[in-house]
């Protein structure tokens, strides 16, 4: 999971927060304070698992002396029907954090399993599959590791680590040409130069521009093809734009290096999941 503990901290607050504002109304009406029993997490559908030790922080930040017993583990296969983990202690803070911790293990969950639904299309291995900056604001970090538990890559993080030259920094700069060469004199080294490419002149003046990698967008299968060709391994291929289930499987046949997916994050469907209370204690 997620190494920082403060961020996840914020993100968890500030959703219960939201939630239970003032007060749980309905649950501090008719729960006994003291009252104890299990929960479980149940799967509805067929899903990869992505998001469970976030789960567990949602209520462990209401009480920490709940105890959770996990059967399945992030970048598990989950099928209908299977309990993924068992909770046990107060049932009043088991019940104010369960629409929270189910929001987000549920979109997780979701994104990891689409990912995995798109590498399974493109023939595991052939591509790398990467996810896009298209991510739900203040989130982004929680939806890049629900790509990588699908079995994705992540492409950049944010601005701050990745050189990518798209068509409005081209028209700002003049040409591919100006763009590229103002990238590698005013960049670490150490940093790849990535170019967004509509046409097939696009891919020409990339490379000889020293372009590291072309990124091939919204093109038809055949200009792919072409720019592949003309690419010849001089630099890597990444394809982006208009991708879906279905044709993912020719274009990954094309011979590219990557595969990004905006779909993976901004389309996914949130998974069906449910958490049920299986038992009370005496109180």
């Amino acid at each position: 999971m997620i190494n920082d503990l403060i961020y996840l901290d914020n993100i968890i607050q500030r959703a219960l927060e939201e939630d239970i504002g003032t007060g749980d109304v309905t649950t501090d009406s008719i729960i006994d304070l003291h009252a104890t029993g299990k929960a479980v997490l149940l799967a509805k559908e067929n899903m990869i698992l992505a998001g469970l030790p976030l789960f567990s922080m949602v209520f462990t930040l209401l009480d920490p002396e709940l105890l959770f017993e996990y059967i399945y583990q992030d970048g598990a296969t989950v099928r209908a029907g299977e309990t993924i983990c068992r909770i046990s202690g107060r049932l009043a803070p088991i019940l104010k954090a369960e629409r929270t911790a189910l929001n987000f293990v549920q979109r997780m969950s979701g994104i990891a399993t689409l990912t995995n639904d798109y590498i399974e299309r493109a023939g595991r291995g052939k591509v790398k599959i990467l996810d896009t900056r298209k991510t739900v604001p203040g989130l982004r970090a929680l939806d890049k590791y629900a790509v990588r538990m699908g079995g994705g890559f992540n492409h950049r993080i944010g601005l701050f680590d990745g050189i990518l030259i798209k068509d409005n920094h081209i028209a700002a700069a003049g040409s591919i040409t100006k763009a590229v060469a103002l990238a590698k004199a005013n960049s670490p080294h150490t940093l790849k130069v990535e170019v967004e490419v509509e046409t097939l002149f696009g891919v020409q003046e990339a490379l000889e521009s020293g372009a590291d990698i072309i990124l091939l967008d919204n093109m038809t299968i055949d200009a792919m093809k072409q720019a592949v060709k003309v690419i010849n391994g001089k630099a890597l291929v990444e394809v982006s734009g208009g991708v879906t289930l279905g044709n993912i499987p020719e274009i990954a046949e094309i011979g590219v290096d990557f595969i990004s997916v905006g779909a993976l994050t901004h389309s996914a469907k949130a998974v069906d999941l449910s958490l049920e209370i299986v038992k009370q204690d005496k109180v």
